[in-house]
């Protein structure tokens, strides 16, 4: 990950659109054992200027991993994934994809365009709460990052 520490909460950055399913998101984070700090922006241009922040200034907070929804207005899903590839100096936190969408087009799109994981959105809280116990114990618990841009 970035900078994480066993002392320090892990940064995600969500980027959804929907404020039931940010609050869904939250809920579930809430029952797993890491500290989770949410930052969350409800378009891709936002997404897109985060990373911009991020790149530019040292007192922002490069998160540890993505939470990426598909559907969002103004820059799509797809379309981030793109400006992250190609446009960033350094490699990309994990990419996850939380999509409503299960259709193979769409999958297969954001695996060419470098997401790490694609995930289909849960139907219910308890799905969610399975999803993030799912999330911490692989990408947080278990996988290893880049090292964070210096």
């Amino acid at each position: 990950m970035s900078s994480h520490t066993p002392s320090e909460p892990i940064d995600v950055l969500l980027v959804e659109d929907n404020p039931g399913d940010v609050r869904l998101t939250r809920e579930a984070f809430k029952t797993v054992d890491s500290e989770i700090e949410f930052h969350t922006v409800t378009d891709g241009r936002e997404a897109t200027t985060y990373f911009d922040i991020c790149e530019t200034d040292t007192a922002s907070t490069d998160p540890d991993l993505v939470l990426l929804d598909l559907n969002l207005p103004r820059v799509n899903g797809i379309r981030v994934l793109e400006l992250l590839r190609d446009e960033l100096d350094y490699p990309p936190p994990p990419i996850l994809v939380l999509s409503s969408s299960s259709a193979d087009e769409d999958v297969r799109k954001s695996y060419d365009r470098a997401a790490n994981a694609y995930l289909t959105k849960p139907d219910g809280p308890d799905e969610f709460d399975d999803l993030a116990h799912a999330i911490e114990d692989f990408w947080i618990e278990s996988a290893h990052h880049p090292p964070a841009p210096s």
